[in-house]
């Protein structure tokens, strides 16, 4: 089993930067691909970006490129994403998320593993 805790949430003016990390403790060997999704009230939820442990990264497409990035110390198996020029569009809860496989899928049906997510409300 893999516990995932997630931080750094919380309110940004827009324009502003926040950095998210996504702590997995338990069996972390088994860990390969983490990743990040948002979901906004009433919408779906999205892929943000995901990130393999060896790098291979996933970013998605047109509204957080450019702005987000994604980045991962294998050695604590944290993950984090730092986004800056944040708009108010970005408010949602961010998840974690981990699994086995070797590649940053965009699917959650690939990912095992879920953090209860973190807020993050960006303010015009």
């Amino acid at each position: 089993q893999v516990h995932l805790v997630e931080s750094g949430g919380g309110l940004a003016q827009a324009g502003g930067s926040l950095r998210l990390s996504c702590a997995a403790s338990g069996s972390i060997s088994s860990i390969n691909a983490m990743g990040w999704y948002r979901q906004a009230p009433g919408k779906q939820r999205e892929l943000v970006a995901a990130i393999t442990s060896g790098g291979a990264t996933n970013v998605a497409a047109d509204f957080v490129k450019g702005r987000f990035t994604i980045s991962r110390d294998n050695a604590k198996t944290t993950v984090y994403l730092h986004m800056n020029s944040l708009k108010p569009e970005d408010t949602a809860v961010y998840y974690c998320a981990a699994g086995s496989l070797n590649w940053p899928s965009s699917s959650q049906r690939d990912y095992d593993y879920w953090g209860q997510g973190t807020q993050v409300t960006v303010s015009s």
